[in-house]
């Protein structure tokens, strides 16, 4: 048995999601545990080269974990004939040079979501990749969910019968930096660095229900800017010119329909912040990001209205929680150990970059139906 190192150029990771999910929970966590095993019986250890422009905190964040290497100069880091592999996790505004830059410099790629700000720019990412000859990946890390996980494990059980509809609610109330500073970062509402609601959050929609549901044939949406005005990390007020809150309807080449809701203006009601119902012909399955609940046709209740007493029913305890059968394993990490076996081995590769370029495209069809008051066609690319 060998053990083989990949290097990875890990830009942006001083961020907030970078450092938690993607170095400590992904990367440090597969490096403690050995590495992963190959195929050939060989370990594949990761080896993490923090790369920013702010150099005092990639010093601080490579000391907080054992003197890791770090790099505040991509042209020399790219220039390393070490590094195999350049991961992109910062802002979205910038990310189409970077990417290709890193691919001009023969690096394999793997990109957070979105991957571009838009699909033109997406398709420019895949197309040099290919022509390059690297390895080129997408994050899509919520189907690695345990709750999502065995949402899609219900459907492949054929549960569900013919899938009618489904319903994704999510969204919390993030503080305006008045009363409370703000739960996300201030580029999230500034349209010039990358930000707005449907941008962040519809290309999960989009891999999460085409990986339960299937092909999406049209969309029609619209969005709006409930929080006009907040605060920005220094305590300056700044003006939001993107959307916060979205509502859009997807249908889907089966014919089944989906009402997707995502809000940072509302409050939470329900059992997580992000909660996936899909009703079929068969059985019912609700599920957040941990616990997935069934209903079968069999076991579905014959509530009935009377106006004059409450409901007696508590519909709540009619429905039966999937077991945990797997062990729990980070999200991100899933999705790098993936990736990372795809590069050293060939192994198959779930999110290809042309599925974050067909992320980003539904984020472009959601801003052109609200654009034009209209259903929009998802054309293929």
């Amino acid at each position: 048995m060998a053990t083989r190192t990949l290097r990875i150029a890990m830009d942006g990771v001083t961020g907030r999601l970078g450092t938690h999910q993607h170095l400590i929970r992904s990367m440090l966590a597969i490096r403690n545990e050995g590495g992963l095993a190959l195929k050939n019986g060989d370990r594949l250890v990761p080896e993490p080269v923090l790369l920013g422009r702010n150099a005092e905190k990639l010093a601080a964040l490579a000391a907080a974990h054992g003197g890791l290497a770090w790099s505040a100069d991509t042209a020399a880091t790219l220039a390393d004939k070490t590094i195999d592999i350049y991961f992109d996790v910062a802002a979205t505004g910038g990310r189409l040079e970077r990417a290709l830059r890193a691919i001009a410099a023969g690096k394999h790629i793997y990109l957070e979501k979105p991957i571009a700000n838009s699909s033109q720019e997406a398709m420019q990412i895949v197309r040099a990749a290919e022509k390059a000859g690297v390895k080129a990946a997408a994050v899509q890390d919520k189907v690695y969910l345990p709750g999502f996980h065995k949402l899609r494990t219900v459907r492949d059980s054929g549960f569900f019968g013919r899938i009618l509809s489904a319903r994704l609610e999510s969204g919390w109330w993030v503080f305006d930096g008045e009363l409370h500073p703000a739960q996300r970062s201030s580029w999230n509402y500034r349209k010039k660095d990358g930000g707005g609601l449907v941008l962040d959050m519809y290309p999960h929609w989009r891999y999460l229900l085409t990986g339960l549901i299937g092909p999406i044939k049209a969309v029609s949406c619209r969005k709006v800017t409930q929080i006009p005005r907040r605060i920005d990390e220094a305590g300056a007020p700044y003006d939001v010119d993107v959307e916060d809150e979205v509502f859009a309807t997807f249908e889907f080449e089966s014919g089944a329909m989906a009402q997707v809701t995502t809000s940072w203006a509302t409050r939470v009601k329900r059992d997580d912040m992000i909660q996936i119902q899909i009703d079929g012909t068969l059985g019912s399955a609700v599920a957040g990001g941990h616990k997935c609940f069934v209903q079968s046709l069999a076991a579905t209740p014959k509530p009935s209205w009377d106006a004059n007493a409450p409901q007696a029913m508590n519909f709540d305890e009619q429905w039966q929680e999937v077991p945990d059968i797997e062990p729990f394993k980070n999200s991100y990490r899933w999705g790098w150990e993936q990736y990372l076996r795809h590069v050293a081995e060939g192994a198959p590769l779930r999110s290809p970059m042309l599925e974050g370029a067909k992320d980003v495209q539904l984020t472009e069809l959601c801003y052109q139906s609200d654009r034009e008051r209209r259903w929009v066609d998802v054309p293929k690319l």
